[in-house]
Parts: C-alpha cells; structure tokens; sequence
C-alpha cells in the first residue's frame, strides 16, 4: 500500500514537472512503443478475415479436414455418378475425368491451406493474442519498476537536502539526548536554591 501511495505521488510530482522522470527505453523503442496497439489491431483483424476464408475447419487433422471440404465432397459424387453409369457412357467418361480433377483440386486446396494455417494465421494469432499482450504487460511492470527508483531517489535527494539544511549536531533531538542534568548532591546538600548544571558533553 506504501509503495502504491509512493508511485501516485511520485507520478502526481512527474506530471507537474516537480519530479525528473527517468526513461529507460530508447528513442527508437519507444516509437516502436506507440505503434503496438496498431499492430495488433491489424494482425487480429487479418487473422479473424483468413480464418473465414477457410474452406476447411481449423485445427482439426489433415484427413478429417479433406474429407469436409466443399471440393472433395463434389468428386466424390461425380466419380459415384461415373461407376452408375459405366466407362461405356460418355457422360460416365466425362464425370470419371471431372471428379478425378476435382480431386486433384480439393487435395490442393488443402494444402494450401494447411500451410497458410501453419505459416500465416498461428503467427497471426500468436502475435496479436500471446506477444504483445506479453510485451504490453512486462511495459507496465517496467513502468512500476521506474516509478519505484525514481520515488526512492527522490526520498533519498530530500534526506540529504535535510542533511546540509539541519545538520545531525544541530538538532533539537540530538541536543536533548547529549543533555543530561547533573545533579550536584554536595551542593543540593549546602544549599536549597542549587541550579542543575547543563552539561553538552556526549
């Protein structure tokens, strides 16, 4: 709770110009800095318009997807369509030929995508949901860190200040633990009026 209250005053003094700010990152950094929440808007953005695109379903294994996608589904009707009709027909010919090809199609087609899975869209996905969230988070921790050393600067430049202001011998309190009173027994024994001296000696 101390060091909380030691932050926001410290931030309060940097705000008005009370306090130096220390700045830890570098010019380039800190540009680098200010253009983090584009990058990830514009990688979340792309990756969420990639993923519709796919045709096949996302994060499933590589037989499962073949076997749903829209091409695979449409070859193996027309070779179907084929065996009913027999080599004999022509159109049988014609769709043993078509499905074959929308085979060769639909294979890659999957491909493709399974390589734009693995080389686009986890990347994608990794930089705007992992990375820079990370990166996000170590800059406030660094900026808590900061707010730390420059308020224990500060506290540690006013102690001195106070130091050559009001030396320690000066000191009222330093004064009345080196004052001590000495009673003197022989002369309280003489007199009823006697006076305690003030001795200044440590």
């Amino acid at each position: 709770m101390k060091k909380q209250f030691n932050r926001m005053r410290q931030l309060a003094h940097q705000t008005v110009g009370r306090a130096e700010k220390t700045e830890v990152l570098s010019d380039d950094l800190l540009q680098v800095e200010k253009r983090l929440d584009l990058v990830k808007q514009v990688s979340h953005s792309t990756h969420k318009k990639l993923t519709a695109c796919l045709q096949g379903q996302q994060g499933v294994e590589v037989d499962k997807k073949s076997k749903k996608l829209p091409l695979t589904t449409l070859a193996q009707c027309l070779i179907d369509g084929a065996a009913v009709l027999g080599d004999d027909s022509l159109l049988g010919k014609m769709l043993k030929l078509c499905g074959e090809t929308q085979d060769q199609l639909s294979q890659e087609l999957l491909l493709f995508e399974v390589q734009m899975e693995r080389e686009v869209i986890e990347p994608l996905y990794t930089l705007s949901e992992v990375e820079i969230p990370n990166i996000q988070k170590q800059r406030k921790h660094l900026t808590k860190l900061v707010l730390d050393m420059d308020s224990a600067r500060t506290r540690i430049s006013s102690q001195q200040t106070c130091t050559v202001l009001w030396p320690k011998k000066l000191t009222m309190q330093t004064i009345s633990r080196r004052c001590v009173w000495d009673l003197n027994a022989a002369k309280c024994a003489n007199s009823a009026h006697a006076v305690p001296t003030l001795s200044l000696s440590p």
